[in-house]
């Protein structure tokens, strides 16, 4: 039963784009909802690692779904969590730096600048919301930690050439301990801060789910048109991987440069390098558990590309931020990805 699917056929408007809109219209209203949640408990980096990444990831999660439930070819799942991780760390996170880089130092510094003309409290207040950004950036250094950590378990469980049911349950127990440990420091930021989730912010997830299952009807729409396509060009079933991927990145590309315009770099990174782990090792894992997966012959290729990715982000960080020049290297990277896996 689909009852979205069902007005969608009355009206007489069942096509590719109506649901590439909506597609883009749930992705949307989730966002809208969550930029609330800032004001109803959570901060910006727990947005980004908790809230965000299940949001942005959902479609990634419900491909997984749909792949199965289809009997569609599971390798194709891979194919898409590859892609959806190395665009999320090179293209997504490049694009926004080369326009206008993304500095994780620029709040405290214009505090600083203006030390001289405040009073005690507004000192006070500014030394306070330096030392949340501090914590934060901390976060965002152990959450790229994470990246390469998972990156290289996905590596040597890969070495092989399969990624089996054992495989899989090691990164989906390595992701839901990873999870467990995110909430527990948001608790404990919470606590520390005297935060308490408002009721608004279960509207607000209400809100959220509702934009979930305008995505699951757009996404389970999507694959099975694109399933149905010919191989005779790149739009079809045999680029399944590609452009799931691919679509499924453009939420979070919507994500960053939203917040990069907002100057929130924190939230920019926390959403991108999070909703990674969603795919790898969630996604991956979820799968090769169901059904192993042979590895593709870019494999190697991706993740040492997305290792490279986290080691430049964790620089980054760690100094103050992605400086405009490093976004160039990082399309580089995507493209010497994308013309690897697309002409291998």
């Amino acid at each position: 039963m689909n009852p979205l699917g069902d007005v969608i056929d009355a009206l007489g408007v069942t096509s590719v784009w109506t649901y590439l809109a909506l597609f883009l219209a749930a992705s949307l209203l989730m966002i809208w909802r969550l930029e609330a949640l800032l004001d109803h408990g959570l901060e910006g980096t727990a947005l980004g690692t908790l809230v965000m990444p299940y949001c942005s990831g959902l479609g990634n999660l419900f491909f997984v779904g749909i792949i199965f439930a289809r009997h569609g070819p599971v390798q194709e799942v891979l194919t898409n969590c590859l892609v959806n991780n190395v665009t999320n760390l090179t293209l997504v996170l490049g694009l926004p730096a080369v326009v206008a880089g993304l500095s994780l130092s620029a709040e405290s510094k214009a505090g600083k600048g203006r030390g001289a003309k405040q009073s005690a409290g507004k000192k006070a207040k500014a030394s306070a919301a330096e030392t949340i950004q501090r914590l934060n950036r901390l976060s965002l250094l152990l959450t790229l930690a994470a990246v390469l950590f998972f990156t290289g378990v996905t590596w040597m469980l890969g070495r092989d050439g399969t990624i089996d049911r054992n495989d899989g349950l090691v990164l989906m127990s390595a992701f839901f301990f990873w999870q467990c440990f995110q909430v527990f420091d948001v608790l404990k930021h919470n606590i520390r801060q005297r935060h308490s989730f408002s009721p608004m912010f279960y509207v607000d997830m209400l809100v959220v789910l509702i934009g979930a299952y305008g995505l699951y009807v757009s996404t389970d729409w999507l694959v099975s048109w694109l399933s149905a396509q010919p191989d005779g060009g790149f739009i079809s079933a045999k680029h399944l991987g590609w452009l799931s991927g691919g679509l499924m990145v453009l939420p979070n590309a919507l994500i960053a440069f939203y917040y990069a315009i907002r100057r929130r770099a924190d939230i920019v990174y926390a959403s991108q390098v999070g909703d990674g782990h969603i795919c790898i090792p969630l996604c991956l894992g979820l799968s090769a558990f169901m059904q192993p997966l042979a590895v593709p012959k870019f494999f190697d290729l991706s993740l040492a590309i997305l290792g490279a990715a986290a080691v430049v982000h964790l620089v980054a960080v760690a100094a103050g931020g992605l400086p405009r020049w490093m976004g160039w290297p990082l399309l580089a990277a995507w493209a010497w990805f994308a013309s690897a896996g697309l002409m291998g």
